[in-house]
Parts: structure tokens; C-alpha cells; sequence
């Protein structure tokens, strides 16, 4: 059955792949349009450089109305990604407003991991250590994106839950 969220997130999808944004891929599940699964890789000349982080995305009836729930699967440290995977990101909160779409949303979340905001941190740790030694923040990401290869065996797990 066709509903207004489902037509939307067709519509996403087509654009998605219309409009391709380097260093992110997603697509829904093959029997459930309202998760979709996502790889973001790391941008370039960051601490998140070459690592390929999975996501997680769920979608209500109510979207576009209503935003996403974006999970990390893959263990991220970062100011604004809570050590369980969500994230503290305006648009997927008090921000959100049905102009953004899938695209819009997994961009933002590739520019935050270039772009932390250390003033309002999900993880107090990557926070404080992002301010104070940026060096060792870098080397706690550096193994980040090291687990980072190996995370595609969580995402099919995480998905079939």
C-alpha cells in the first residue's frame, strides 16, 4: 500500500541517486521502505578520513512531517554522536523541517563529522578532548575508523532486529 511517507521516500531515493553525493551511499530495505541502511566515509583531510561509518535510518508514517531516527551502527567518537550511536543534530530535532530529505540529512551528517560542536556534546570525553588535545582526539577517531572496516557484519545484524 502506497501512503504519503512511502511515496516521499520514493521520490528521495530517486533523487538520491539523481543527485549523487560523493562519500555517501543508502538505500531502504529490500521489504521495508521505511529503513533504510547508509555508509557515510569519512571526508577527506579529517580525523574521519577513510573510514566507512554505517548508519541506520527509520522513517514513520508521519515523515516528512517528522524527521528520521538516525543511528550510528558503527562505534563513532564524537562531540555530537552519544557513545549508543545517536546523534545531537538540530535538523533531526528542534530544526527539522519536510524541505530536508535523505540526501540533505546524511550530508549534514558527513559535514558533522568535520565540523563537531564541542559547546553541546552527546560524548563529554570526544568533547572535552576535541578542545584540549587535539592529538589524542585524533588518535581515539584513528581507531574509530580502524573498527570502521570491519562494521558492515553490525549493520546486517542491527538490520535484522
Amino acid at each position: 500500500m502506497s501512503t504519503p511517507a512511502k511515496r516521499r521516500l520514493l521520490k528521495d531515493l530517486n533523487s538520491f541517486h539523481k543527485y549523487k553525493s560523493e562519500g555517501i551511499y543508502a538505500q531502504p530495505l529490500e521489504d521495508d521502505l521505511l529503513t533504510w541502511t547508509a555508509i557515510i566515509l569519512g571526508p577527506p583531510n579529517t580525523p574521519y578520513e577513510n573510514g566507512t561509518f554505517s548508519l541506520i535510518l527509520t522513517f514513520d508514517e508521519l515523515y516528512p512531517q517528522h524527521p528520521p531516527e538516525v543511528c550510528f551502527v558503527s562505534e563513532m567518537f564524537h562531540p555530537n554522536i552519544y557513545l549508543n550511536g545517536d546523534l545531537c543534530l538540530d535538523i533531526l530535532k528542534n530544526r527539522w523541517t519536510p524541505s530536508y530529505d535523505v540526501q540533505a540529512v546524511l550530508v549534514s551528517i558527513q559535514s558533522l563529522l568535520n565540523d563537531p560542536n564541542s559547546k553541546s556534546p552527546a560524548n563529554p570525553e570526544a568533547a572535552k578532548l576535541f578542545e584540549s588535545d587535539f592529538e589524542a582526539y585524533k588518535a581515539r577517531v584513528k581507531t574509530t575508523v580502524e573498527n570502521s572496516w570491519s562494521d558492515i557484519e553490525k549493520l546486517s545484524k542491527s538490520v535484522e532486529e
